[in-house]
Order: C-alpha cells, then sequence, then structure tokens
C-alpha cells in the first residue's frame, strides 16, 4: 500500500516533549492541544516506545485513542534495537505497544534510530525488516520505514538492501545542512533522488531555531514582524520537494497554536527569505554550541541522575549571553533535583544513546568548570 500523500498533513504532532506536571505527563494539557490539533483537520501522532520514560505512547492511548474514531488519526511508533536482547523480545515489545497506546495496529512503524553501529546491526542480526513486512502483511501496521541517525554511505547501503522501505524519518533542519556529523542535506537528496517520502524530525532543532539573540531575531522580524522565530524554521523545511510530514515536539498550547498558524494557508519560503536563513545559518555557526537537541535518550539511565540535556541548554544560554542571571538560577534548579555536571563518573552510558554522537564526558567536565564554582 502506497503512501498517499495528500492525505497527510505536513505538521505532525511529535510526542517527545510533552507538558509535564510533577515529573509525568500532564494529560489534561496534552488533551487540549490533542482537539486543537484535531481540529484543524490535521491527525498524525508520533511516539515511540522510550520516550518519556514509556509513558509517551501510554498518554496517546489516554488523551487521543480513547477519544477519537481509530480511523480518524494516524499514529506511529518506533521499535528501539537498544531494548532488544533476544529475538523474542521484538514480538513482545510490539505487543507491548498495543496494549500501551490501545489500539490493534500502527499506521506507521518506525526501526528506530537506524545508525552506523549496533543499532543497525541489530536490526540486521533478528532481520527486522522482514518482521516488519510480515505484520504489514497481517494488517498490524500499514506502513514500514526508519527513523535516521547514520552516515549518508550507510543510508544508501541500507535503501539498496531494504527496497520495501516506504518512508525515512530524518533530522533535518536549516542549521543542520552541512553539520560534520548530522550531513542532513546529503541525507536529503539521497532520500528525495529516490522519491521516498521524508518525515523531518527535529526541525527546530530542540528549540534552538525558536529563541535567538534579538540582533538575530531582528533579521527575521524586519521580514515577517508578526511570525515567530520558530516559524522559520518549519516552513523551511516544509517547503522542500518530497518531505511529507514535519514532526513538532510541541510541550504547550502556546507552541501548538503558533505551528498551527504556521501551517493553515501555508507560505513557502522565498528566494529572498531564503538568503535572510542562508545569513542566520552564518551568524549561528559562528558561535560554539553544544548541538543536544534535548531528547532526553540520556537521562533514564545516567546513574547520577543528571539531567544532562538541561545542563546542555545552560551552557549553551551563557555562551550567548555570559549575564544571564536566569540561566544560572534554572540550572541552581537542575542540580537541585539531580546530579551536578561534575557529578558525573564517566560510566559512558549516555554517549552509547546519543543520537547527536556528542561526547557527553567531555562536555559535562567542561560544564562543571563553567557551573560548578
Amino acid at each position: 500500500m502506497a503512501i498517499e500523500l495528500t492525505k497527510m498533513p505536513k505538521l505532525g504532532f511529535g510526542l517527545m516533549r510533552l507538558p509535564e506536571d510533577g515529573g509525568k505527563i500532564d494529560l489534561e494539557h496534552v488533551k487540549r492541544m490533542v482537539d486543537l490539533y484535531m481540529k484543524t483537520g490535521m491527525n498524525y501522532f508520533d511516539t515511540a516506545y522510550v520516550y518519556h520514560n514509556g509513558t509517551s505512547e501510554v498518554a496517546a492511548r489516554e488523551a487521543l485513542v480513547k477519544r477519537y474514531p481509530r480511523e480518524s488519526f494516524m499514529l506511529a511508533t518506533k521499535l528501539p534495537a537498544w531494548e532488544i536482547k533476544q529475538e523474542s523480545d521484538i514480538d513482545r515489545i510490539f505487543m507491548e505497544q498495543c496494549e500501551r497506546a490501545g489500539v490493534d495496529y500502527f499506521d506507521f512503524y518506525l526501526l528506530h534510530s537506524v545508525e552506523d553501529g549496533s543499532n543497525y546491526e541489530i536490526y540486521e542480526k533478528y532481520d527486522c525488516f522482514s518482521w516488519g513486512m510480515k505484520l504489514k502483511e497481517a494488517g498490524k501496521i500499514k506502513h514500514l520505514g526508519f527513523s535516521y541517525h547514520g552516515s549518508p554511505e550507510l543510508l544508501i547501503e541500507v535503501l539498496d538492501k531494504h527496497p520495501e522501505t516506504e518512508f525515512v524519518q530524518i533530522q533535518l533542519n536549516y542549521l543542520d545542512r552541512t553539520n560534520p556529523v548530522v550531513r542532513s542535506e546529503s541525507l536529503y537528496e539521497i532520500l528525495h533522488e529516490r522519491n521516498i517520502p521524508i518525515i523531518v524530525m527535529e526541525p527546530v532543532r530542540g528549540g534552538m531555531l525558536a529563541s535567538m539573540a534579538p540582533e538575530i531575531e531582528a533579521k527575521f522580524k524586519s521580514k515577517r514582524p508578526d511570525d515567530s522565530i520558530a516559524s522559520w524554521a518549519l516552513r523551511y523545511v516544509a517547503s522542500l520537494p518530497g518531505v511529507m510530514t514535519v514532526l513538532s515536539g510541541m510541550s504547550t498550547q502556546e507552541q501548538m497554536e503558533d505551528n498551527i498558524k504556521t501551517f493553515t494557508d501555508f507560505e513557502p519560503v522565498s528566494n529572498e527569505e531564503m538568503t535572510i536563513i542562508n545569513e542566520v545559518t552564518e551568524e549561528i555557526l559562528s558561535i560554539p554550541q553544544i548541538g543536544c537537541t534535548a531528547c532526553k535518550y540520556c537521562t533514564p539511565g545516567c546513574p547520577m541522575q543528571i539531567s544532562i540535556p538541561d545542563v546542555f541548554r545552560t551552557v549553551n544560554t551563557l555562551r550567548r549571553y555570559p549575564d544571564d542571571w536566569r540561566a544560572k538560577n534554572f540550572y541552581a534548579g537542575v542540580a537541585e533535583r539531580g546530579g551536578k555536571a561534575g557529578d558525573c563518573i564517566g560510566c559512558g552510558q549516555c554517549e552509547g544513546v546519543c543520537p547527536q554522537h556528542l561526547p557527553i564526558i567531555e562536555l559535562l567536565k567542561e560544564a562543571s568548570g563553567m557551573l560548578d564554582k
């Protein structure tokens, strides 16, 4: 069954950064966001087995599945290679996902974070592509694809070996076009040349492209004074040919409202606006930043309970605004709730699961020197 691109909403609701209250997902807030999103006619929801420590799929059940007819929305989730220790785990995880989400099938199913090294090796070892196709034949999933964090060379190898792939989800934003680790421009070109539908993740790079130094934001505001900074990042990727859906991990109703505004009567990026985006990209890249997207894959297994993304968020803020007292207060709260940057014991758990392949141990040492004074 080919994906009907005309039925795919350009804005997808990513369920990775849902609002929380007391450390748990705020379901009532999520319900309001779901209702607002569904009211527009958009209906693509993306979750995963590991999001919110395993509770994102449950939130999808409570806020969406129980409250809307099954045929009125599309739900995507993912199989995590790092949770597969033996072949029986694959079926166990899938059945658990169906139970968590309260569904009999998933519209889109992804092998999570295919990349060079162990993840792809595990998917090949257990023949997960064939397993997925069997689920498709059984009606348990409608479309099979994968999310990708690897090299362009491996992407070509995977696509050549698995022509059954119906879509691929990649990290794509205007800042990562030439990033030597992400190499998103190359990944995009490979997929577009093969006419493989693209789902975009991290279009705003974990919020990095939603708020900038005032002098940088002024460039955007001079052209579109009534539009948010984040809207530029979303419009950039949504304007690219071959992009099927752009995922936004929205955490508040205000973010939802702003994104809906961006995609209502959508305007592709013009040549003049592209010039501004290129200028902004050059300016941002001139400021050294830690390339953390706050996916939080690193936090559940940290033995010292360090909120690593929040530490890096503080560092990035202080690199741009050295005297920002709010960032320092923010870090004080982070350290009070969990570990300080200097508490890192160098176990490497975090580096093993980081999609951005960051040298987290070394970065935490640098952060400690800046913050733990």
